[in-house]
Formats: C-alpha cells, structure tokens, sequence
C-alpha cells in the first residue's frame, strides 16, 4: 500500500506539474496518473487503495466545500444580486434537464438513470474556476460590474444545489419510487442541512472564542482537526436520519464554514481557510487519481462519440441557461459571453461523485462514470483555456486596479 501512496503523490504531482506548465488544469495530469496506474492500463495500485477509495473520494469532497465555505463571500451574493443567485441554480437545471431529454435515445439509458447522470455532469467545477476569478479580482477584469464575484459566488453554490439533487436522484435509480415527496425533500434538505451547518458553526465559534478569551490557545492545526471531525459527524447525521427526515449533510458542512468565517475572529477564519487550503492539495491529488483509475479506459473509448455529442449537447443547453440568468443586467456581449465560456469547466464535483453510482453497483454506474471522466478531460482544459484567453478581450479592466 505504501508503493501505491508513493505511486500516487509523486506521479500525480509530477504529471499534474506538466499541465500546469502547458496551460492546462493540474487535474487532467491527476486522472491521466490515475488512468495509466489503475487496474485497466499497468495495474500497479495495491486493491487495499482501491477498496477503500469511496471514503477517501467523500473525505476529499468535505475538504473542498470546507475551503468553499471559508473563502466564500456572502456580501458578493448581496453585491451582484438576482444574477448570481439564478446562476447557482439556473443553467445546472438547464444542463440536468439536458440529459434526461437527450441521453436516453444516444446512450440508451432510462430517464431516472439520465436525471443522475445529469446530477453528476451539471455542476462548474471550483477547482478550474475558483483562482480564476480570484486572479481577475486582483487584476481588475470586470471588477467594475462585479463579474468575478457574480461568478464565483454562483459557481460555488451551483455545486451544493447540484449534490443535493443527485442524492435524490441517486435514491431513485436505487429503488426508491420517484414520488411528488421524493423532490419535495430537496427544498426540505437543503432548508434543514442550513439550518444543521449554521447552529453547528456557530457552537464552534463560540467555543473557539471562549477558549481565546479564557487564554486556553488551541493550536490552529487543532481547530482544523476539530473541524473535520464535526464535519464528519454532520455527514454521520444524514445517514442516521435516513428515511426519516431528510438533511443534507454536505450542505450543513458549507453553512458550518459559512457561519465560521462570519462568527469567528477574522484571523481565525482565514487561517482555518489556509490550514484546508493546504490540506487539499493532498486531498485532491488522491481524489482525482483514484477517480482515474476506477476509469476502465476502453469503456470510455467506446462510449466516446455518443458521449461527446451528449456533452456538448448539454453544455449548447447550459449556456442558454446562463443567458436566460444575464436577462436585465447590463452585461455587454462580450461580457456575457465570458459568463459562457467561465460556466463550462467541470472537475472537482463530477470527480467526487462519478464513481458513487459504480461503487453502489448501480447498472448504470460504468457509463455514468465513464461521461463524467469523458466530460472532465474535454470542459476543464476548453473551460481553463477559454478563461485565460478571452477575459482581456472580453472584460474592461479597471484602471484603478494594481497592474497584473
């Protein structure tokens, strides 16, 4: 097991490092590594790694929302208004709707099996987008109209509407009848798993503050360790009240971080975002080559043509989504094709959850998994690529704003 770690972190990192060099997402070199390693190309992973991938892929998932959480702005929301809260939601529901009208004539699937494939394939990914934004707020580009902020505060609720639904889904597919209570849980998730992460983060501040007032100083490698753990716990929760009342137990970890950074020292806050910020650069090094190597590669290649016509097919679908969302701003063209091309990239989600279908033996699980990883290698290099090549042409640059 400890030849496969080696395997994973330094292949990864190095290969992961040549994309970057070339302009490309460090992602793409993570499942390649992962592809190349895993047991349908050289098969030089230890089984043990393997069997044990569901839960470090759903570890790897918390972490991001966490640093999600942390680092997002609620004030953005507030700034940018009714478009940023319609692109958390609008073009997904434009992609999922998507799928479920065109997958099951080209791949042959049925309409509960497409609506979760859409769930996997629908949200942006943070990883692609996320320091892109960052990078034109500190540069300048579109500041002016909030554009950066409008997109970075969708793209990351885009992601937590997106998991809610395809745990509904996921249901679905596995038996569960698709009943007019069945979506009417998702309001109800959503609403409890806030309410759960806000009373939750708001304890955890309080108590951190009492402990610095009482000068008892926990390490700040402690509090993220505590962090975790209550996170954890959070997802232990959903799970308990399965069948009972449903919570989304991810969604109550980014309200916990969300009420974190409000509710604790500001110092805190942001050392905690660092502390999981450095945390995931392992973590997704682990996420992204085992997704790689649970690809049987020759599955996707037989899937590819009708599965690259479904991608885009969607991604034609998403885009409409986010223009509908632009409707009486005052976005130029340009500006709103930028919008466009920033809402393409998918990797950090379809990652986490892809093989979630496969690793609960659903029929559909190896094709589902096999678009999603199709979907990544195409949208997060067109989307990266895209983004670095179009925002000078696309965005006014503020002239008050540093020089880049």
């Amino acid at each position: 097991m400890l030849t496969s770690l080696a395997l994973i972190f330094l292949v990864g990192l190095s290969l992961a490092a040549i994309c970057q060099k070339i302009k490309l997402p460090r992602i793409i070199g993570m499942l390649v590594t992962g592809i190349l390693l895993g047991p349908f190309v050289l098969d030089f992973l230890d089984p043990k790694i393997l069997s044990i991938s569901a839960e470090l892929r759903q570890m790897a998932l918390i972490i991001i929302l966490l640093k999600a959480g942390l680092s997002l702005n609620l004030s953005d929301l507030k700034k940018v208004g009714r478009p940023a809260i319609l692109l958390s939601f609008v073009p997904a529901s434009f992609e999922l709707f998507a799928y479920v009208i065109f997958a099951p004539p080209i791949l042959g699937i049925s309409r509960i099996e497409a609506a979760l494939m859409g769930a996997v394939l629908a949200a942006v990914s943070p990883a692609v987008v996320v320091p892109r934004m960052v990078h034109l707020m500190e540069c300048g580009y579109g500041t002016e109209k909030s554009i950066p902020q409008m997109i970075l505060a969708g793209a990351s609720c885009d992601d937590i509407f997106v998991i809610v639904l395809f745990s509904t889904f996921l249901g679905m597919a596995q038996g569960s009848s698709a009943s007019a209570l069945a979506f009417l849980n998702i309001p109800v998730s959503i609403v409890l798993g806030i309410l759960l992460g806000a009373l939750t983060g708001f304890l955890l501040s309080l108590f951190f503050e009492t402990a610095y007032a009482h000068k008892h100083c926990i390490r700040n490698s402690t509090k993220v360790v505590i962090v975790l753990g209550v996170s954890f716990l959070l997802m232990a929760i959903e799970t308990w009240l399965e069948g009972k009342v449903a919570v989304s137990g991810l969604l109550a970890v980014v309200s916990m971080a969300c009420v974190l950074k409000i509710k604790s020292l500001a110092f805190v806050s942001k050392r905690l975002s660092e502390k999981f910020g450095k945390l995931w650069i392992a973590a997704e090094v682990i996420l992204f080559v085992l997704v790689g190597a649970a690809v049987d590669i020759r599955y996707t290649f037989k899937a590819g043509a009708g599965a690259l016509l479904l991608i885009f097919l969607a991604l034609l679908v998403r885009s409409l989504g986010v223009m509908v969302c632009l409707i009486g701003t005052k976005l130029t063209a340009k500006e709103r094709l930028f919008c466009v091309i920033a809402y393409l990239p998918k990797a950090t989600v379809q990652a986490a959850i892809g093989s979630v279908p496969l690793s609960l033996g659903l029929p559909c699980g190896q094709i589902i998994l096999s678009v999603a990883v199709l979907a990544i290698l195409v949208t997060a290099p067109l989307g990266a690529l895209g983004i670095d090549a179009t925002y000078k042409k696309l965005l006014a640059k503020n002239p008050e704003a540093s020089a880049e």
